[in-house]
């Protein structure tokens, strides 16, 4: 057994920083079927899938750095980076007129690399499937409207004004339309 498998996920990261390739390869063996269902929900298209996956490891090496190892949050981190860079993708692919052509070191650091407040909990992978049962019963209270708003957002990656324009209905009742889906989601989450 490598001494990787052993490492917990905050510590692969810590070894990813000291460039040791064989830390990426666990973070890969671990994360790579988890992020290529969240890609795969995003952009369907198995062969950009894979790409996107690619995509998102290459970002972890080369962004280390950007990573909090103060916070420690691995997951959150991993997974919101591999859905922010589907939706690049899936949003780049939508708008081929118009100008997201353009793509350097810090517009990923901008727009793809995830960011989080000081004071989130950390999450692992583990933690995170224990929810997974209470977060599908939250989700199962919402209208279709509101489900539909949200997986618009988080999966589509459509702005509230590009939601307006597709709903065929104003800016106002989708923001409403989402505020209220989340706000009904939070209050089933934090029901014990």
């Amino acid at each position: 057994m490598s001494k990787f498998k052993a490492l917990t996920d905050l510590e692969l990261m810590q070894e990813v920083a000291n460039f040791e390739s064989r830390a990426l390869e666990e973070l890969y063996e671990r994360y790579s079927p988890l992020l290529y269902t969240i890609i795969k929900k995003i952009s369907p298209d198995e062969q950009t899938a894979r790409q996107i996956l690619i995509e998102v490891f290459v970002i972890v090496w080369r962004k280390i750095q950007k990573f909090d190892f103060a916070a420690g949050n691995v997951y959150t981190w991993l997974v919101t980076l591999a859905r922010n860079k589907a939706i690049d993708n899936l949003r780049r692919s939508r708008s081929r007129a118009n100008s997201l052509d353009f793509y350097d070191d810090e517009y990923e650091d901008f727009y793809i690399l995830p960011i989080f407040a000081r004071d989130i909990d950390s999450l692992d992978f583990e933690t995170a499937m224990t929810f997974k049962p209470k977060v599908e019963r939250a989700l199962s209270k919402l209208t279709d409207t509101q489900k539909y708003v949200l997986h618009l957002a988080y999966y589509e990656g459509f702005t509230i004004d590009e939601m307006a324009d597709k709903l065929n209905v104003p800016v106002e009742t989708v923001r409403s339309k989402i505020l209220t889906a989340l706000q009904n989601l939070r209050d089933s989450l934090v029901v014990k």
